[in-house]
C-alpha cells in the first residue's frame, strides 16, 4: 500500500470515527426520562449511517475501484435503504 493510499483511508477511519460519534450525541437521550422521538433527529442519523455505509463500501470494501457498475449499484442500494428506512419510520 502507498503512503498515499494508507493517508487517505486514515483520513476515511477518521471521518467515520466522528460521524459515530455525532450520530451517538443526536441519538442519546436521558434515561430517566421519557424517550422521545424527533424526526429531524431521525432523518439526520439515518442520513449519517448512509454515509458510512457508502464510506466503508468504497474505501474498505474497495468498490471504488471496481467496475463502474459496481459503483453505481451499491449507491443506489443505500440510497433505496435510506429511503425505505425513512418511509417506514415516517408511516
Amino acid at each position: 500500500m502507498n503512503p498515499t493510499a494508507a493517508a487517505r483511508i486514515t483520513y476515511v477511519w477518521a471521518i467515520l470515527c466522528v460521524i459515530t460519534l455525532l450520530s451517538w450525541l443526536l441519538g442519546h437521550t436521558d434515561h430517566t426520562a421519557r424517550p422521545t422521538a424527533d424526526t429531524s433527529i431521525t432523518v439526520a442519523v439515518l442520513t449519517m449511517a448512509v454515509i458510512k455505509g457508502r464510506l466503508v463500501i468504497q474505501y474498505f470494501m474497495e468498490v471504488r475501484t471496481g467496475p463502474r457498475w459496481l459503483r453505481l449499484f451499491s449507491d443506489i442500494w443505500l440510497l433505496t435503504f435510506w429511503a425505505a428506512a425513512l418511509a417506514i419510520y415516517l408511516y
